[in-house]
């Protein structure tokens, strides 16, 4: 059997060309993500739009609904017309819909708006990974995922400096405004990234794929590559059959948790430590840090699960993300509450991923796509609930607690995923399991 030819220059260049715009997409979906929890303590000072705590709680939670339905329907819909298609409406809708909210006149204007953002930005997310997967250079899947989860932290930390350099001299419509200029990203988009290769051969679209290839100098992938089971309800009921259900609702509840963790501290964040007595530019350098540190956790958290196993490193990152979350909740010199913020970023945004990881490498490959997605929709369920749960707790004078009640989601989520780790190391892995998926919430 000959072995592959070399790649040329100009397909060694394709890999970074695609991860290029995807990271850019993610960055741009980062920002627009964050940009409400970064300007919301100037929304509430100014009573923007008559807007009370519980109301921001809800609109928070309508963002996280919008990417709950966006991720559920983003492989379907890719699966119809094309990643890079799904991809540039993903960009396009949520740059338009931050303009909807720019303009509002009103709170329900301005949920309508949030909600289509989220759904552009739910179904942006899993489109971006399956790109770079489909061009990730051999064994290098992992590597470029966890490179191109790096742009939403980024685009968190952009957020800040957006709602820092412009809350104070042009009001929060102003920041909206800013998550309008992706749309000149879009025709970059259309007209400069290919479309996946494994979707056109699957598709049937051969010559398209090979002009591409020719094009690009690369090869076409396998058109034998085993797909997924066309019986997906099958595949989901497996996840449930003998032994398994306990495991898998142990993994739910654990996903629920940390979901929950992740978009209620993204969007309660500023307005929480500004109730703990800091000005808002302190607050909103907690958000620069807190993403900061999600991209490091990123970097990190893989190597160390490679090295300690992702179940006992995602109950540690949890255990440790929890402790931090509640320090918050004690005022402390600034310089340590900056450390404090930093290091929880640092474990909370990479645990939720190493509860994927532990999804993964514990399914066999004819379900691995089932019991991660719906691992991560159950989890979506508690980034509905976040946000809405910290605008409760404002509404009612109950700020304080806050970090308490997002400390305690850790601390289940530490003990989920505990229990089910000791569960699955007293039984046999399954056969066929293989390097673990790595993706996000």
């Amino acid at each position: 059997m000959s072995s592959s030819p070399p790649l040329s220059a100009r397909g060694r260049r394709l890999a970074p060309l695609v991860v290029g715009l995807c990271w850019l997409a993610v960055l741009f979906d980062g920002l627009d993500m964050f940009i409400y929890g970064s300007v919301l303590p100037h929304m509430l000072e100014g009573k923007a739009l008559g807007i009370t705590p519980g109301q921001a709680g809800d609109l928070g939670s309508y963002a996280t609904f919008g990417m709950l339905v966006g991720a559920l329907t983003a492989g379907t819909v890719a699966d119809r017309i094309g990643r890079k298609k799904l991809m540039v409406g993903c960009v396009t809708l949520f740059s338009l819909a931050s303009g909807i909210c720019a303009v509002s006149g009103s709170v329900a204007v301005f949920g309508l708006g949030r909600t289509l953002a989220g759904v552009g930005l739910g179904g942006l997310l899993p489109t971006a990974i399956s790109m770079v997967s489909d061009y990730a250079r051999g064994g290098r899947v992992a590597l470029t995922i966890g490179v191109l989860m790096t742009a939403h932290h980024a685009g968190g930390i952009l957020s800040a400096y957006v709602a820092k350099w412009l809350v104070e001299p042009a009001g929060w419509r102003a920041a909206f405004s800013v998550c309008v200029a992706p749309l000149l990203f879009v025709p970059v988009l259309a007209k400069v990234m290919p479309e996946s290769l494994s979707f056109l051969v699957a598709k049937g679209r051969t010559e398209e794929a090979r002009a591409l290839a020719a094009r690009y100098e690369v090869e076409l992938p396998d058109r034998n590559a085993p797909e997924a089971p066309a019986d997906r309800w099958g595949a989901l009921l497996g996840l449930f059959r003998g032994g398994e259900w306990a495991q898998t609702l142990l993994y739910w509840l654990a996903s629920f948790g940390g979901l929950l963790l992740v978009y209620g501290v993204a969007t309660w964040l500023p307005t929480l430590m500004r109730g703990e007595g800091y000005d808002l530019g302190s607050a909103l350098t907690f958000v620069v840090l807190f993403n900061l540190g999600g991209i490091v956790g990123m970097l990190v958290a893989g190597r160390a699960s490679d090295r300690f196993g992702a179940p006992r490193i995602s109950a540690v990152w949890f255990a440790l993300t929890a402790a931090g979350v509640f320090l918050l909740s004690v005022r402390m010199p600034l310089g340590v509450t900056c450390l404090v913020v930093l290091l929880t970023g640092v474990f909370l945004n990479s645990a939720q991923t190493m509860i994927y990881a532990t999804v993964s490498i514990r399914s066999t490959p004819g379900n691995r796509a089932t019991a991660v997605g719906w691992t991560s929709g159950m989890g979506r369920f508690g980034a509905v609930f976040g946000p809405w749960l910290g605008g409760q707790l404002l509404a009612a004078g109950n700020g304080d607690w806050g970090f308490t009640a997002f400390a305690l989601a850790g601390v289940s989520s530490t003990v989920f995923i505990g229990v089910a780790a000791l569960r699955s190391s007293r039984r046999p892995r399954p056969a066929g399991t293989g390097q673990p998926l790595v993706t996000t919430g």
